[in-house]
């Protein structure tokens, strides 16, 4: 009976800490975390989560990331794809690709990047027309 809630109160506890990448340190390969990050050091590979991303001001990273959201203060130069949202701090410096649902930035951003804003489309139909989260169906060549 005991040993039950103690299990499931460490499964809990584990999503909800956070990596830590410190400054001075490398990382060069792929991780794979269910798990939030935050990076300080430098990171050369690629990063998949389900979660957060936040790339403080010493942070690098120079790969493909996988997330939900992140935060950037850092530099990051290659693929970044977001199921939500992208927060660019006025000394965030990107390059490269990025795809995402909502984007943010403050002033003083260097964002050097091809830029795919994700829509809400959720089905397409078979008369080649979509159909929104808002239930308008717009056709194919039809503006939204």
């Amino acid at each position: 009976m005991f040993a039950e809630n103690k299990k499931s109160r460490n499964t809990s506890e584990s999503f909800n800490q956070q990596n830590t990448i410190a400054k001075g340190t490398t990382i060069t390969g792929d991780i794979i975390s269910d798990s939030d990050f935050r990076i300080e050091g430098n990171v050369q590979g690629n990063i998949k989560t389900p979660g957060k991303i936040v790339l403080g001001k010493t942070g690098i990273i120079n790969g493909t990331v996988k997330a939900a959201n992140a935060d950037i203060e850092g530099k990051f130069s290659g693929k970044l794809m977001l199921t939500d949202t992208l927060s660019l701090r006025a000394t965030a410096v990107v390059e490269g690709e990025v795809e995402v649902g909502k984007f943010a930035v403050e002033p003083g951003t260097t964002f050097n990047a091809t830029c795919v804003m994700k829509s809400n489309i959720t089905e397409r139909n078979t008369n080649n027309s979509i159909k929104a989260l808002d239930g308008k169906e717009i056709k194919k060549g039809q503006l939204a």
